[in-house]
């Protein structure tokens, strides 16, 4: 039997610690929240992206009451960066959770749906994207989706 070890980098800061550019993004992440259409779960998410031209885009979980029809605030936010913007790659993702009247007190990850999704966008760009994810007792950072995801579907899997 052989046996391996995965190991993901986060670090964990609080807000006043990120620099003013993490700060502004992940201010975006938790506006967006406020955006939400989820009056099934109550439960908001945001995220934010920043691109390379320094744009910010921004989008919110929307539920339906069929809910496959769906669709998490981070697939919203990429898939409306990319198709508006096409030719900027993701540097940053911020994302936020906002549940019972306040924001949650430790980071909620990307579904694996998500998860994939940003591993696509990353394989598309051939760009890392740093991973911000907000709770009131800290804010977890990763380099990339290889933190989160580390045994990945990409294309050289269908190889």
């Amino acid at each position: 039997m052989k046996e391996i070890t995965i190991t993901a980098h986060i670090k964990i800061y609080q807000f006043d610690e990120l620099s003013k550019d993490d700060q502004e993004l992940m201010t975006a992440a938790m506006e967006a929240t406020k955006r939400s259409y989820s009056p099934y779960s109550q439960f908001a998410v945001g995220a934010a992206i920043r691109l390379r031209n320094s744009v910010i885009v921004s989008g919110s979980n929307q539920e339906n009451a069929a809910y496959p029809s769906g669709l998490c605030a981070e697939r919203t936010t990429l898939f409306y960066a990319n198709s508006q913007y096409p030719d900027q790659p993701v540097d940053v993702l911020a994302v936020a959770a906002y549940n019972k009247g306040s924001f949650l007190k430790d980071p909620i990850p990307p579904c694996g749906a998500c998860r994939q999704v940003v591993l696509e966008t990353e394989a598309r760009y051939k760009n890392p994207i740093r991973i911000l994810l907000y709770g009131t007792d800290g804010i977890y950072e990763m380099k990339g989706i290889s933190d989160l995801l580390p045994l990945s579907f990409n294309a050289s899997s269908m190889e």
